[in-house]
């Protein structure tokens, strides 16, 4: 088993790397450098890097852990994510550039008023922040579960210094220096990949045709879910992955202020299908590693975890090489790094320009605008450090269903909000709009609890006066699509006729 000593000189020594790299990034920044990087970054460097923010810590531990109960099942939500990306990169991505938009959500001002724009910020800060934050305690957790001494106290600290390293590397350079240091981690998050499944079917002696014919025997290769009323079924799945991309890359201010620092939309388009396409093979690895994570268990006769999160972290570092084991770690806290700063910077830049003002002209002068970009960046890492240790305490653990759960109440209302601008010609009763976004996920959650009927609802006195057929059909992923429509209902209640 590795030293906790070795381990902390690795993510010491890795985040030298990161800094050295944002400090000559950062040179001469501005503050247009750290929202859109100048509008002058290299296209293959935003694609390749955003292939890390994409996949994060949750990727990283939840999805092998699903394999031995859900198959390959997961992949349905890939194939949704590449109809998805098609539709962000030749319908969203014209409309930001069109518009030279800084904050994607501006958009929603020019289209509405203020205080449409206001909430869909509002609702990319809150989606973001959990997203964020989650991501961040599944990989903190892991780290001390297996490596680190138990406690609260320990925790706290580990989390503290993480936030404290992201906080140092991005503070300056913002969007500029994070397209090279995602560069970075995401080599180093695929190498362990690679690494660890080339190790696996080594030691097992298998082939890649091999590996096939053994996942068949165990139905890990199954895909496509035919049961209608079931929560995974296939086009439930497709249409939802479609949906989570639009929303959380499309309309997410943290992937897209990376597509819209490239030089034009031409490379951004390339940017977004070169991205998409490489991101669906990286997934289906994933799914790749899960099995064999599973196969190598069984043949040593390895106990698999209560959490299937786990199950990664367990193996990697109690019974694979230490080397391989450095080699996880490394890949571990690369999968870490790019959701949370990119998250930091994205969150910075959306409320200093969206709740702030901070870019509107004569408002400020160029080092106001530093200073208070500053304090923002500051209170948001002091915000995620607090986040993550209240979800310690909360101890939930199957975190990738939970955050596809929590975006489809939170991005829901994002969603309605841009499809009623895009696809209709009328303006809204502003001052109404946030009353309609915060209504929709309410009524989101109350349909949640009459059709799929929560185990928390089972055997309570809410149970009796549910209908007789609720819990019998599942609402899954399609959830966020309800809450946009839903949205979206309630913009046509408060429609105006677009004024010429």
């Amino acid at each position: 088993m590795l030293s906790p000593w070795l381990v902390l000189i690795c993510i010491f020594l890795y985040f030298v790397i990161l800094w050295g790299i944002a400090w000559v990034t950062s040179r001469g920044a501005t503050n247009q450098s750290y929202f859109v990087g100048n509008k002058n970054s290299t296209w293959w460097v935003v694609a390749y890097g955003m292939i890390g923010t994409s996949l994060s810590g949750v990727t990283f531990m939840s999805v092998p852990g699903q394999v031995a109960t859900k198959h390959f099942a997961y992949f349905q939500i890939v194939i949704g994510y590449l109809i998805g990306y098609l539709v962000v990169a030749y319908i969203l991505l014209p409309l930001y550039y069109r518009m030279n938009l800084t904050s994607i959500y501006s958009y929603l001002q020019d289209r509405f008023g203020g205080k449409s724009y206001t909430t869909g910020a509002a609702f990319f800060i809150l989606s973001r922040t959990m997203g964020a934050t989650l991501r961040m305690y599944l990989v903190i957790n892991a780290l001390q579960l297996f490596l680190l001494p138990d406690g609260l106290q320990y925790y706290a600290i580990t989390a503290f210094v993480i936030m404290l390293m992201i906080l140092l590397y991005t503070y300056e350079g913002g969007v500029k220096s994070i397209v090279w240091t995602d560069l970075l981690q995401t080599t180093f998050m695929l190498l362990a990949l690679v690494v660890v499944v080339g190790f696996i079917m080594a030691s097992l002696g298998l082939n890649l045709s091999e590996v096939y014919q053994a996942f068949r025997n165990k139905g890990y290769t199954e895909i496509f879910m035919t049961d209608p009323l079931k929560g995974n079924y296939f086009l439930k799945q497709i249409l939802g992955g479609a949906f989570i991309t639009i929303t959380m890359t499309g309309l997410d201010q943290e992937m897209m202020q990376k597509n819209i620092s490239c030089k034009n939309i031409g490379e951004a388009q390339k940017n977004m299908m070169s991205f998409s396409v490489i991101l669906v093979v990286v997934n289906f690895i994933f799914l790749l590693l899960g099995g064999l994570l599973y196969l190598y268990a069984e043949k040593n006769a390895i106990s698999i975890p209560a959490m299937t999160d786990d199950l990664f972290p367990k193996l990697s570092l109690q019974y694979l090489p230490p080397w391989v084991s450095i080699i996880f770690i490394i890949g571990l806290i690369s999968a870490l790094f790019p959701s949370a700063d990119g998250a930091l910077t994205a969150l910075t830049a959306s409320f200093s320009i969206d709740i702030l003002g901070l870019h509107k002209p004569g408002k400020y002068t160029e080092e106001e605008q530093k200073k208070t970009r500053y304090a923002v960046h500051l209170s948001f890492a002091v915000l995620f450090f607090v986040l993550v240790i209240i979800f310690k305490l909360l101890n939930q653990r199957a975190l990738i269903d939970i955050l596809l759960e929590v975006a489809g109440y939170t991005y829901g209302p994002l969603l309605g909000l841009f499809m009623f601008g895009i696809l209709t010609k009328h303006n809204v009763i502003d001052n109404r709009v946030p009353f309609v976004c915060f209504a929709a996920p309410m009524l989101c959650y109350l349909l949640n609890i009459i059709v799929n009927k929560p185990k928390w609802v089972v055997g309570s006195r809410l149970e009796s006066i549910l209908p007789a057929w609720s819990g019998t059909y599942t609402i899954g992923l399609e959830m966020l699509f309800i809450n946009g429509m839903l949205t979206f209902a309630g913009l046509w209640l408060i429609r105006q006729k677009l004024k010429k």
